[in-house]
């Protein structure tokens, strides 16, 4: 356990947790209200568990949302064949839309407990896992508490932190420290990511790669592709993809600069929480141009517009209508997305200047000629244009891209070989 003023702090922090928990359940509607939690599920955020626990030995699996859902889920498939029971959580509801369509037959999906330790002590009394594996950066303190009480093995697999997010933790001191010094392994997707969970007290790491190199792109439903093809027709496209606020209305800036030369053209929006949808058509309306919300259905009007993508599930449908996307997270602070899914799916790719969350991928991108840097409305409207324009230049980009990311691959078979004799000794001892 911590000792002195970490150890403190780490306890003044639960204390908070559970002195707070009255109102904790107000917090949770109002999250519903704004369609941030599930109403009819709000139970299992205080660890109240809407399903049985399946016999047998159990893994804890937990992602944050869509992105760590899809990059994990051929591990969890892998582990599942293996003969394990899965529980796996996520917190946002976009998570919990993808987990319910791409989980292996058996498992259950539960949202996650709040980290307050009555609700988290009712979720681990409740399914009893042999192990727990989180992925990326999800890290809560009460429950890395609670589960090293309990002896239950916490791995952090596809291990990531970001340079802001370590500077974050920098400012707990001992008491991160406490927190990282309890996680059993971290199997790091890069070697910044493991340099920064060692610099914050996490005894044993490994750099194995990123597992969303080997997860296949995201899926598109076969009709909606064609239906949405032939309506688009033979007019030019490209897609801003997992937007964030503010960077649509340089997407839309871009539009109308790329009208000159393109007067047929629809730009693809598709932001990174779809609940903003309505607010961005709203929004771009006022420039005049002509805006179409996906979730309303009906044909898209005919000539230019701007059609954004408020649909659960549907990016790997855009990235397939779309020869250039633009990825997001990029020009916002947000330190950028996922730029392997366009590359798999042949879409030539610009981003913005802020990319720490994939900055090795970025970097080994930009070497190769594989992806090109657009920080602002003007410069995108160019780079588009030209790929748009000349398509021996778009598939010398993607050629380059493909290429660039051909090493990062094997992460899937290494976190399987590392998580082995972990997940063995968890399956001799039993559930806690």
């Amino acid at each position: 356990m911590p000792e002195g003023l970490g150890g403190a702090m780490l306890s003044a922090y639960g204390a908070a947790g559970t002195l707070l928990r009255p109102v904790l359940p107000l917090v949770l509607r109002l999250r519903a209200q704004r369609g941030r939690e599930d109403p009819g599920r709000l139970g299992e955020r205080k660890g109240i568990a809407s399903a049985p626990r399946p016999p047998g030995d159990l893994l804890w699996v937990h992602a944050a949302s869509v992105g760590e859902t899809n990059a994990v889920m051929p591990l969890v498939h892998r582990l599942a064949e293996a003969g394990w029971a899965i529980v796996f959580t996520t917190v946002t509801v976009t998570g919990a839309t993808t987990a319910a369509r791409s989980l292996p037959p058996g498992a259950i999906h539960q949202f996650v407990p709040v980290d307050v330790r009555p609700w988290v002590r009712r979720f681990l009394a409740h399914w009893r896992p042999a192990a727990a594996l989180f992925v990326e950066s999800e890290i809560w303190p009460v429950t890395t508490g609670e589960l090293a009480r309990l002896q239950v093995p916490h791995v952090i697999v596809n291990g990531r932190m970001s340079e802001r997010a370590y500077r974050s933790w920098l400012r707990y001191g001992k008491a991160a420290h406490g927190v990282f010094g309890r996680i059993g392994p971290v199997l790091a997707q890069s070697a910044a990511d493991g340099e920064r969970m060692t610099a914050l007290g996490a005894p044993n790491v490994a750099v194995l790669g990123n597992l969303k190199f080997d997860a296949p792109p995201p899926p598109a439903d076969a009709a909606a592709l064609a239906t949405l093809s032939a309506q688009l027709g033979r007019r030019p496209r490209w897609l801003a993809a997992s937007t964030h606020p503010g960077e649509e209305g340089i997407v839309a800036d871009a539009h109308r600069r790329l009208l000159e030369r393109h007067p047929t053209l629809v730009t693809m929006v598709v932001p990174r929480h779809p609940e903003r949808g309505a607010a961005i058509v709203d929004a771009l309306g006022k420039g005049n141009a002509s805006v179409w919300l996906r979730s309303r259905g009906g044909a898209l009007g005919p000539g230019p517009g701007i059609l954004v993508g408020d649909t659960l599930g549907e990016l790997g449908l855009f990235y397939r209508l779309a020869p250039v996307s633009f990825v997001g997270g990029s020009i916002a602070p947000r330190g950028g997305q996922n730029p392997i899914e366009p590359v798999r799916l042949r879409s030539a790719i610009l981003h913005g200047p802020e990319t720490a969350n994939f900055a090795e991928i970025y970097a080994a991108l930009g070497r190769a000629g594989g992806a090109v840097e657009t920080p602002d409305a003007a410069t995108m409207a160019s780079v588009v244009a030209r790929l748009l324009g000349d398509e021996a230049t778009r598939l010398r980009q993607l050629v380059a891209a493909e290429t660039a990311l051909e090493p990062f691959s094997g992460a899937l078979r290494r976190t399987l070989d590392a998580l082995a004799p972990i997940l063995a000794a968890a399956r001799e001892r039993g559930g806690a």
